[in-house]
């Protein structure tokens, strides 16, 4: 793999984003301090797939400084931090990802991944566990185990094992509680509007907006519309049980078929494609804002949306004008990838504390347990996951208490 960086001139700037996030990861931080030194992982390749973020540069040093050598490229084109990216170069770590990335290019480089012979594997929406089991099947059958972070790739690999086809043990960090339950709810929740706000600058207060999707990052968007003041906050889903859930929360639910006609600001979180497409299109309002904070920029229609469109201009940074036959205008940010990385940062340095150190103890028990775990899709020991909870208390100075001896054998019996 050949490190690619836009401009190694703003490593110095990089440094400092980086330094931020670490004042911002004690998780982490105490993980990378433990182990620095140790040789956990020397001798190895550690690939990954990642937002190349500050937070992203903070796991990536933490596993170099624990040994491994480790080859780094972007999970999205738009979401790389060129000055982090110009960094982690300079800091050894073998990186190929820039802001802008044609397709060809962001394949380029996810292809130098593979091609360095991981031993251990970390992905960012399945996109390289995908390509080791399409292309580089020789590297796959000799990987170790690999880690997911998000639930698109989760939903990929469930995919690949189904079919018997999955090559090596996969733990799924999405699955954990330290990392759903705040990564995606409030992780995501805050950082889609701050992405929409900075693309847009527009007040959500008096909006109405539609979520699509009320999964843990539905959930955490619906919650901050409504702290932010939004008139109505709309909830689309397909699963009952999910609809019925956002209902007792207190929202409206309805068909997308519906929501179209009434929303100002439409935010997908499905982990699907063509939620919003040309049906949907030719019922929204003028000045609709369409974003996505699921995955992949499927999720709303831009084929659909440049086929219906008699012209496109961009007119501010991250926002696309696109102007119907009949002279309504629609906007798309960030070109329908993630809002929040696109647009913004990403998540907070504080919720990525707990997804990173996630990824980190789930590597190494991938390693102290080779050769003995079955190719197949894993949640975390729920031990690590505690221990990250434990952990995060504890730098927040919170206490809480311990079972006595009687409460714990109580628990364990059957008896009154």
């Amino acid at each position: 793999m050949v490190t690619r960086v836009r401009d190694r001139g703003l490593a110095e700037q990089g440094s400092l984003k980086v330094y931020w996030a670490e004042r911002h990861m004690p998780v982490l931080m105490n993980l990378r301090r433990r182990y620095k030194g140790s040789g956990l992982f020397k001798g190895l390749r550690i690939g990954c797939v990642l937002h190349v973020t500050k937070e992203t540069a903070v796991l990536a040093l933490a596993l170099r400084d624990a040994g491994a050598e480790v080859y780094l490229a972007a999970s999205n084109p738009l979401s790389t931090q060129d000055d982090v990216a110009a960094y982690l170069a300079e800091q050894g770590i073998e990186v190929c990802a820039w802001r802008g990335m044609s397709s060809d290019e962001y394949w380029g480089c996810i292809r130098g991944v593979a091609e360095a012979s991981p031993d251990l594997v970390t992905d960012d929406g399945g996109d390289l566990h995908s390509l080791l089991h399409s292309e580089y099947l020789d590297k796959a059958s000799s990987i170790i185990g690999g880690t997911e972070e998000t639930t698109t790739g989760v939903i990929r690999l469930r995919a690949l094992e189904k079919e018997g086809l999955l090559r090596y043990p996969v733990i799924a960090v999405n699955n954990a509680y330290t990392k759903h339950l705040f990564d995606n709810r409030y992780g995501t929740g805050q950082s889609t509007f701050d992405g929409i706000m900075r693309a847009t600058n527009i007040l959500i207060a008096g909006k109405v907006v539609v979520v699509a999707g009320y999964g843990w990052v539905g959930r955490g968007i619906a919650a901050r519309a409504r702290g932010l003041g939004a008139r109505r906050v709309i909830v689309t889903e397909v699963d009952p049980i999910r609809a019925l859930e956002a209902v007792f929360d207190g929202y409206e639910v309805m068909p997308m078929s519906r929501a179209a006609e009434i929303g100002d600001i439409f935010i997908t979180a499905t982990g699907n494609r063509d939620v919003i497409r040309r049906e949907h299109f030719l019922k929204m309002r003028d000045g609709a804002i369409l974003a996505n904070s699921g995955h992949f920029n499927v999720e709303v229609s831009v084929k659909d949306l440049e086929e219906l469109a008699v012209e496109k201009k961009r007119i501010r940074p991250n926002v696309d004008e696109y102007t119907l036959p009949d002279g309504r205008r629609l906007y798309l940010l960030a070109e329908g990838r993630l809002v929040n990385l696109a647009a913004a940062e990403g998540h907070p340095s504080e919720v990525m504390d707990m997804s990173f150190a996630n990824q980190f103890l789930a590597l190494k028990y991938l390693y102290q347990n080779r050769g003995r775990l079955p190719p197949r899709l894993m949640n975390p020991p729920l031990e690590i996951d505690r221990g990250v909870a434990r952990e995060k208390l504890a730098a927040m100075g919170i206490e809480i208490d311990e079972l006595t001896p009687e409460q714990k054998k109580y628990l364990e019996s059957w008896r009154t």
